[in-house]
């Protein structure tokens, strides 16, 4: 589970340098523009675009997301879960006669379970990155799409 995760992210964040070519709206001369006036226009529109968004999809593509790796121990989530584990299983270890085995079988578990949450709150944070940097690349195309529609072309 935890590789399917890493792949699913690692392949997310290579294909984001094409992620703003792939999300540029596809752009038909609605009344009769010729390939030249249509490249034209293109330029134009992507100055202005860049400049009342203050955005530069190219800028924003080929500058990953800020991610998190390595071993997720930031948030204390082992330690808590160690913490809880020992305590959950200290009473369940003086219910069946060696509260110390209970624990200490207790600390592992929760040192485990914390681990996992810590990874999950790491690679929810990496998706969010991920999904910043996507919002920013489809604002500054809303803008794009408006200044050429502007022009007489339809976007889709």
């Amino acid at each position: 589970m935890k590789r399917a995760i890493q792949i699913t992210i690692g392949l997310a964040v290579l294909s984001l340098p094409f992620a703003a070519e792939a999300q540029k709206p596809i752009v038909y001369p609605a009344k009769g523009q010729s390939a030249t006036q249509q490249g034209r226009d293109d330029a134009e529109c992507y100055a202005w675009a860049k400049q009342n968004t203050g955005i530069d999809p190219a800028a924003v593509a080929s500058t990953p997301p800020s991610q998190q790796t390595g071993a997720a121990v930031g948030g204390g989530q082992r330690v808590r879960g160690a913490a809880r584990g020992a305590a959950g299983g200290a009473a369940i270890g003086a219910i069946a006669g060696d509260a110390g085995a209970g624990a200490g079988i207790g600390a592992i578990t929760g040192t485990m379970v914390g681990g996992q949450r810590a990874r999950q709150e790491r690679d929810a944070q990496n998706q969010q990155a991920v999904a910043q940097q996507q919002d920013l690349i489809n604002t500054f195309y809303r803008g794009f799409g408006a200044c050429m529609e502007g022009r007489g072309y339809t976007i889709k």
